[in-house]
């Protein structure tokens, strides 16, 4: 049990603990609510307030949320603009074509783009509403488990300790939250599922999970530039033709603009930077235009789940279910996966309502239409590997037959595809002058308000940092430097000086050091709860 062995702790017990206020957390538990109002149900959120540290970019499909609050659209979430015209582009450096046909799973007739995280917190009082006991600032730093070895609960973090270890005056320990059935909406590449997974062996029969990176930025603009509704996503520039990257612009009430930028982070050049293209993107001549004269409002980033269908690992263990993002449910071709997430909690609720079992859980989900939706397009990601053109043919393919290909393909790890500097010859970069905010990364952590306690003991454990300044310096030239969307890690010093730098407080909890990283040797745990990005409007 890691720092709290042999230590008595305070405790409260539930029917239900929920880790995540996410979509698929408070829809799990306002069904488990409306199911049987007599449970007791608890959800525990490490960011400072519900919905501020939930990002995506988000246009999301209704039905699920018509499912689970029938009369929402008579009081929608504050932002929630139907969708309207569809576009899809393939771009130059200095142009482009828009594609005649829009691929129909990017079709969003009837859908609604929201920010997920104004959603979040709409969604939050309607379950403390019904009774649901909701505890933001409170990070789950490790599993609680019963003598029998089951998960029985979550362990929560303590506060104010100091980086050496040492307790301050504002010291007060973390308590176990016990309960009968464990429920983790963490999201991608969540803190504890992560500790669950390895635990419980639940990707045995699984592929590794794969991830991109999604970057982005909310923006007021001069009146008269902004057509509500409107939704453009594009490929190409400025990635290269060996690179899984696209783009997302959506036009928001109010002059206001969600855009922003996603990378597979199974990408081969070690010197890419996923950052860098987002912004070099954001200078298009299709979209600089709309942005000039502007200003940012929010900033962030985030892992967004990818491996997909092959990718799921077993979704039960004793006491404890995995839902949305945590079991890895995102629609890659759709870029969508709230609808799978709300859908994927309801199910959780309706499973576990009247034993508060986990068993039989990953028969259940499996044998649901989040599945069927997840199989028929099991393959389109994968085709990327092979690169921009094949990929695009093989999806043409898919699409057509529905999924029904009597083959499935493999993927590897993210980490595994870097290639090392001496094996890859880097593509030249075709990049432009910048000169819209934010400047650097240091200006985008400013946009994504994120603060930490810098007297706490630092969240990114790095296992070995001598691999950082001698086998990796050589091998990849420290990637991390590259890949982190918040200058997080830095190197200084020269000679025998040089060491790695740890920028801890600049962290937005996206956790692509922890995937992307060559060796496997940052493990992002939860610092303070309340600690990280505030998000506005995300």
């Amino acid at each position: 049990m890691g720092q709290y062995d042999n230590v008595e702790r305070e405790s409260m017990e539930y029917d239900v603990v929920i880790v995540g206020a996410g979509p698929a957390g408070l829809s799990a538990a306002i069904r488990l609510k409306q199911l049987n109002a007599e449970l007791s149900v608890c959800v525990i959120e490490k960011a400072s307030t519900i919905g501020a540290q939930v990002l995506s970019g988000a246009v999301i499909e209704p039905a699920p949320l018509d499912a689970l609050l029938p009369g929402w659209r008579d009081n929608p979430p504050p932002i929630c603009v139907p969708a309207g015209e569809d576009e899809f582009w393939f771009l130059t450096k200095t142009g482009g074509w828009k594609f005649p046909l829009v691929p129909p799973q990017m079709r969003n007739h009837g859908n609604f783009i929201v920010s997920l995280g104004a959603m979040c917190a709409w969604m939050a009082p309607q379950a403390e509403a019904l009774g649901v006991e909701i505890y933001p600032g409170f990070a789950a730093a490790e599993p609680f488990f019963n003598d029998d070895g089951s998960v029985g609960g979550v362990r929560i973090g303590d506060m104010g300790v100091a980086r050496d270890g040492s307790h301050k005056p504002t010291y007060t320990q973390g308590i176990d939250i016990k309960a009968k059935l464990t429920l983790l909406g963490e999201g991608a590449r969540g803190h504890l599922t992560k500790q669950l997974v390895k635990q419980f062996n639940l990707d045995a029969e699984s592929d590794p999970q794969s991830y991109s990176i999604g970057i982005k930025e909310l923006w007021q603009v001069p009146a008269g530039r902004v057509t509500p509704g409107k939704i453009v996503h594009s490929l190409g520039w400025p990635a290269d033709s060996r690179t899984y990257g696209g783009s997302f612009l959506y036009h928001l009430d109010g002059d206001r603009i969600a855009l922003g930028y996603v990378s597979g982070l199974d990408y081969r050049d070690p010197n890419y930077q996923p950052y860098e293209a987002f912004q070099q993107w954001k200078h298009h001549p299709t979209v600089k235009p709309l942005l000039e004269g502007g200003t940012i409002l929010s900033a962030g980033a985030r892992a967004i789940v990818t491996g997909g269908w092959q990718s799921l690992p077993k979704l039960e263990m004793p006491g404890a279910m995995l839902i949305g993002d945590a079991a890895g449910l995102l629609n890659v071709p759709k870029i969508k996966g709230t609808h799978q997430a709300i859908r994927s909690g309801m199910l959780a609720a309706e499973h576990a309502h009247k034993t508060l079992s986990s068993t039989g859980w990953d028969a259940a989900l499996r044998g649901s239409e989040a599945m069927r939706e997840l199989k028929k397009v099991r393959n389109i990601k994968p085709g990327f590997k092979k690169g921009l053109w094949f990929g695009l043919l093989n999806s043409a393919w898919e699409t057509l037959v529905g999924g029904a290909s009597p083959w499935t393909w493999r993927v590897r790890p993210d980490y595994a595809a870097t290639a090392k500097i001496a094996e890859q010859e880097s593509p030249k970069r075709d990049y432009v002058e910048r000169d819209l905010a934010p400047r650097d990364r240091l200006a985008g952590v400013y946009f994504a308000a994120t603060e930490h306690d810098e007297d706490q003991p630092v969240h990114l454990q790095v296992a070995d940092t001598s691999i950082c300044i001698d086998r990796c310096a050589r091998e990849f030239a420290n990637p991390c430097t590259r890949f982190c969307p918040a200058g997080v890690y830095e190197m200084v010093g020269e000679g025998s000086e040089r060491r790695l730098q740890i920028n801890a407080a600049n962290c937005v909890h996206c956790k692509t050091c922890d995937i992307k990283d060559p060796y496997q040797i940052i493990n992002w745990v939860t610092p303070e709860g309340g600690a990280g990005p505030n998000y506005q409007n995300m």
